[in-house]
């Protein structure tokens, strides 16, 4: 499975953005399709993920936030951003995982600042 990411960019405090992984390649059975950031100095964190059975999870610092979606025609896996936070500045990557294997993206930078 091979993943392009994209929608980074610069915001404004209580802005929105929304990001996009788009996936090719073969994906059979059970999957999850994730979004995780890492901020400088940080580690890298699962931020929010949705199963190939459309359950969703999220980190408690993104709920009531951040949604994360997938389009299964146009095989795209949106993470659209609310009430975006300087904290929430990072670098933003997709993952595949179960598809089989595990496949990540090239990152996207988000940047939340006035």
């Amino acid at each position: 499975v091979q993943l392009q990411a994209s929608g980074g960019g610069l915001v404004q405090p209580g802005g929105s953005l929304r990001l996009s992984c788009a996936d090719s390649g073969s994906i059979s059975g059970f999957y999850i399709m994730g979004w995780y950031r890492q901020a400088p100095g940080k580690q890298r964190e699962l931020v929010a993920h949705i199963t190939s059975d459309a359950t969703t999870h999220y980190v408690d610092s993104v709920k009531g936030r951040f949604t994360i979606s997938r389009d299964n025609v146009k095989r795209v896996t949106y993470l659209q951003m609310n009430s975006l936070k300087s904290e929430d500045t990072a670098v933003y990557y997709c993952r595949c995982w179960g598809a089989p294997g595990d496949s990540w993206g090239q990152g996207t930078l988000v940047t939340v600042s006035s």
